[in-house]
């Protein structure tokens, strides 16, 4: 099993006129948790994708249990809890100053090869920086 934590302070823009995170930006939080984790072992997506691989998101999940509100410093712990396949997936936990749950959820996304378009293996240059 594999942890990253990633800290953030919560933008403005990122609310709604009674100051609470708009829901949709979970999605994007979710995303820099999992490219941080990746980012932390010498990995970007940037790199992966000059490589020919993308990695698509096939599945997203929330579940809310608090708002979130501007100003307010989040910590999104992502982890990795098995060896990836054809497909990674990162569960998702996200914290207020408080230590309260905010929100927690699961991505799963798909190793693709650019070029044929189809899925692949996850390249054994990331499951040896995973230590699997």
């Amino acid at each position: 099993m594999l942890e990253h934590n990633s800290s953030f302070r919560v933008r403005y823009g990122e609310t709604d006129q009674m100051g609470v995170v708009y829901h949709g930006n979970y999605a994007q939080y979710f995303e820099l948790g999992r490219t941080e984790l990746l980012r932390s072992l010498g990995i970007t997506y940037k790199d992966m994708e000059l490589g020919g691989i993308m990695l698509p998101v096939i599945s997203l999940n929330f579940q809310f249990k608090k708002s979130s509100f501007y100003d307010e410093i989040l910590t999104i712990k992502t982890i990795l809890k098995k060896k990836p396949g054809v497909k990674i997936e990162f569960d998702v936990e996200i914290k207020n100053e408080k230590q309260e749950i905010v929100t927690t959820g699961n991505a799963v996304l798909v190793f693709m090869d650019m070029k044929k378009k189809k899925p692949m293996r996850c390249p054994d240059y990331l499951l040896e920086k995973l230590n699997f």
